[in-house]
């Protein structure tokens, strides 16, 4: 810094001007321009997945429960005592399909499309089934032991076919042989899963379309 101005007056210490000639004795360095800020990037909002329903089938843990406690009140359902007792049976299976529907979309909130719906009227079926196989095969096991299963087929040939003796008795004889026992069983078994599958899974079907249009 110099000491004298070029007038030739002696200059204080860290003097800008001249006191006399009011000369600035050095350039004021320019104040270093502030960079801004760039912009902060805006924090990306969180993408909101949408949970994708459950498939109704066995891989689907609330499907089988409600699908099982449907079962389970389907079977107390379709014993009780309402003539017929053969369409009762028939009315309680289409309401099982429905009640599970009902059940499984009160509990999501999931509306249930026919498909899903047939498949959850034919899970409720499936159950239903092997509900109906225990009891059968409990109530087969006491009647031979008492030995009344033959009559019992006889009873329920006489009241609901028009055979003749003769071809009643040829099947009570048929009934006596243990292969031919077993066939008759199984028969029942197949008929009995055909009748618990088809119509919860009717039922589940409608019940998921009226639920559809109540919706709409």
């Amino acid at each position: 810094m110099p000491t004298h101005c070029t007038c030739g007056a002696e200059l204080p210490p860290d003097a800008r001007f001249c006191h006399k000639c009011g000369k600035p004795q050095y350039d004021t360095a320019p104040h270093a321009e502030e960079e801004e800020p760039l912009p902060q990037p805006a924090a990306a909002e969180p993408v909101r997945q949408e949970t994708k329903p459950l498939e109704i089938n066995f891989h689907n843990p609330l499907a089988v429960r409600t699908a099982f406690l449907t079962a389970l009140i389907t079977s107390v359902i379709s014993s009780l005592p309402i003539p017929p007792q053969g369409l009762w049976l028939l009315v309680s299976l289409l309401l099982a399909g429905f009640l599970a529907v009902f059940l499984y979309t009160r509990r999501t909130g999931q509306p249930l499309s026919m498909v899903s719906g047939a498949r959850m009227g034919w899970i409720t079926g499936i159950f239903s089934f092997a509900i109906a196989t225990i009891f059968f095969t409990l109530s087969v096991v006491m009647l031979s032991n008492k030995g009344g299963f033959v009559e019992l087929f006889r009873q329920q040939l006489q009241g609901h076919t028009g055979g003749s003796d003769a071809e009643i008795q040829q099947f009570l004889q048929l009934l006596q042989n243990p292969a031919g026992l077993t066939t008759v069983l199984l028969l029942v078994l197949a008929m009995l899963f055909v009748l618990f599958t088809v119509f919860p899974t009717l039922g589940g079907a409608l019940g998921a379309k009226m639920l559809e249009r109540r919706r709409a």
